[in-house]
């Protein structure tokens, strides 16, 4: 299958467009920084009406809805590794901020009506919820699918989809950092030192998974399969930095992060089974045995002395940690759904870029 590949292995390819949105924005960003582009006003009123006609059909479909998501993911990239021939100091341009602005309220608003919003009362109460909610988890479709039935292309299109956050992961919640304090801060950096390998390049998680990337034939490039990933998986990401960037939202990052680390053990665990069962090398498997020796310490933190430690300083910050912990169960719902279904149907879980039948994806 054809896709999109990186020119600059540090910065994410601009994507193809999706629709009328991302083809202006695409324009904007890789126009001149110094002027004021025409389109700006035009992206405005292109992203009102792209909001407007996604969320006339409900919160799954703003939260798959291609051009939004897109567009979320490009905006919010200036902020990571950048986009190739896109000039940095498009970042903080208060145009585009506001057209940001404007999509981020409109996914903020689906996320919410996606998920229930009742909140608990202490600390106490939101560990014990957290703990409620991930228990499904533990045994959840798509990783059981991948240990006892997929083939390595199977694997693949795993990899592929889960690249636009992988190979930056734990950025998204290495934002809320700075906005935490005390204990809580102490348990965040904890979780993110094992994220970024503790001090040892060979074992940053990212490094890690794009490793699992070359071992099963993958370009590794950050972003080279953009093009490939389904809008829901976009918006899993979108999400993430979302909650991450605003500080208003701080409790949902800590939330969104505890039932990311609660609930990856089992499947990680699954997703190293199938692998070995497939007689996959050594090189793909790594990654994931290193999640489950590291997300069984890091999901004790992560419940207890983070989310639980956050709603113990600021009580009033229960909620938004629940409604982390729930975005993040619900998109992975949809995007696991949509991936099993899809393969036993015997279709690519990938999203087609030519309007015809989805292929295979390209190895190296």
């Amino acid at each position: 299958m054809s896709f999109t590949h990186a020119t600059d292995g540090s910065r994410m390819p601009v994507p193809s467009a999706r629709g009328p949105l991302t083809d202006a924005l695409s324009a904007v960003l890789l126009g001149d920084h110094a002027s004021t582009p025409d389109e700006l006003p035009l992206l405005a009123t292109l992203a009102k009406s792209a909001i407007h006609e996604a969320a006339a059909h409900g919160p799954e479909a703003l939260v798959g809805d291609d051009d939004v998501q897109l567009a979320l993911t490009m905006l919010y990239e200036l902020h990571y590794r950048g986009l190739h021939g896109v000039d940095d100091r498009w970042e903080w341009h208060t145009g585009l901020l506001a057209v940001r602005l404007c999509l981020e309220q409109a996914l903020e608003a689906a996320l919410r009506a996606l998920v229930d919003d009742d909140a608990g009362t202490s600390a106490a109460d939101v560990v014990a919820t957290l703990h409620e909610l991930t228990e499904p988890a533990r045994k959840p479709g798509l990783a059981s699918y991948l240990a006892r039935r997929a083939e390595l292309e199977q694997f693949r299109e795993l990899l592929v989809v889960r690249s636009v956050y992988h190979l930056k992961e734990a950025d998204p919640h290495t934002w809320a950092i700075p906005r935490l304090a005390g204990a809580v801060k102490a348990a965040m950096v904890e979780i993110q030192t094992d994220e970024y390998g503790g001090g040892r390049p060979e074992w940053v998680h990212a490094a890690l998974f794009a490793q699992s990337m070359r071992a099963l034939g993958l370009d590794d490039s950050y972003g080279a399969y953009v093009d490939l990933v389904p809008a829901t998986s976009l918006a899993v990401v979108n999400a993430m930095s979302l909650f991450g960037l605003t500080r208003r939202l701080r409790g949902a990052v800590v939330g969104h992060l505890a039932a990311f680390e609660m609930t990856s053990t089992l499947p990680n665990k699954r997703y190293a089974q199938g692998l070995r069962r497939l007689d996959a090398p050594d090189e793909a498997i790594a990654y994931f045995d290193e999640h489950v020796e590291a997300d069984a310490v890091h999901e004790q933190i992560a419940a207890h002395d983070l989310a639980g430690g956050l709603v113990r300083d600021e009580p009033t910050l229960a909620g938004d940690v629940l409604l982390g912990a729930r975005v993040a169960l619900a998109l992975d719902t949809l995007v696991s759904d949509a991936m099993v279904a899809a393969w036993k149907s015997g279709r690519s879980a990938l999203r087609s870029t030519t309007g015809g039948a989805r292929r295979r994806v390209a190895t190296a």
